[in-house]
């Protein structure tokens, strides 16, 4: 009697203590960090990774605010830690924001979420068969072109980067214009010129739906702007400068998130082409891909310390 006494005091106590030490962890995650702030530039496929991350995070107990900011304001966001995250950092595009305000001490860089993307100038496939091949061939069919290329939304790196292009002269573009427009306004003019045969030369990336829209094809030659491999690029996430320790079940989320080409092209395609919001999308593709989950939510806990993977799943009704 004793014995049994002295055991049941005993698993009380270890009881008591494993509850003490998981309030314990929970309350080390300041008030802060129950919203998540993320920035998006307006881009269709980290719209799709913010909405992914977001309905990951309101199953896990989290908030989430996602504001439309091109990308310097994005960065300055970080910095002045308005802005926890941001999943869409193109590299090595976007590369002088990433040297810039790391060395401010203002950013870290959680690692690749993306990879097998490009990014670089493309032309429907009837230019690309009549000659327009490389950027070098772009002056030769000025006058098709109307001497334009189309870039988007104003500020970003890759206008940037095209406008430095025209102004230094390279592939003899000194007197073309570059046309800044935001992802839609884009798209629909590229549908409208190809509907009517006409040319037109235009910034393209994979991920997105335009690689099955429309048949066009990348140029080559861009490498002194873009990359290699047709601006084969990378994806980053970035948070502001400490903010995973700071919300270290946030932060273990955010180490865990990778995406794939074909996923995104699939969410985009929702949002695009189905006109469904993103966080519609999201749970679209969540309840049908319910497996991803499995990796992104390994370690992770809801915001009270449960299992977040069971929390996500319930969240998602499945």
């Amino acid at each position: 009697m004793l014995l049994s006494y002295k055991i049941s005091r005993l698993s009380t106590a270890i009881g008591l203590a494993t509850c003490l030490l998981a309030g314990n962890a929970v309350a080390a995650e300041p008030a802060q960090c129950n919203t998540v702030h993320f920035t998006d530039p307006g881009w269709s496929d980290i719209s799709s990774t913010n909405a992914l991350a977001s309905t990951v995070l309101q199953g896990l107990g989290y908030s989430t605010e996602i504001s439309i900011l091109g990308v310097p304001i994005g960065f300055e966001g970080m910095k002045g830690k308005e802005i926890d995250v941001f999943l869409g950092n193109w590299m090595p595009a976007q590369q002088k924001f990433i040297d810039k305000y790391a060395a401010a001490d203002a950013i870290d860089v959680v690692g690749e979420n993306l990879t097998g993307a490009k990014f670089t100038l493309a032309v429907p496939r009837y230019a690309y068969d009549a000659g327009v091949k490389d950027f070098s061939d772009l002056a030769e069919f000025g006058d098709k072109f109307r001497q334009r290329i189309y870039g988007i939304e104003a500020g970003s790196p890759a206008n940037q980067l095209l406008q430095k292009m025209i102004d230094s002269g390279d592939f003899d573009l000194a007197k073309w214009r570059l046309v800044e427009s935001g992802e839609q306004g884009v798209m629909s003019q590229v549908k409208r010129e190809i509907k009517r045969q006409q040319f037109i030369v235009f910034l393209g990336w994979e991920p997105h739906p335009m690689n099955s829209n429309f048949d066009m094809a990348y140029l080559t030659g861009g490498d002194k702007y873009f990359g290699a491999d047709f601006g084969g690029a990378t994806i980053q996430t970035v948070t502001r400068k400490g903010y995973r320790e700071e919300c270290g079940n946030v932060g273990k989320l955010l180490t865990n998130l990778k995406f794939t080409l074909a996923m995104e092209n699939q969410m985009m395609g929702f949002i695009i082409d189905d006109e469904q919001s993103p966080a519609e999308a999201a749970q679209k593709y969540l309840k049908a891909n319910p497996e991803v989950l499995d990796s992104w939510l390994a370690g992770v806990t809801t915001i009270d310390g449960d299992n977040g993977l069971s929390a996500v799943q319930k969240h998602l009704g499945l």
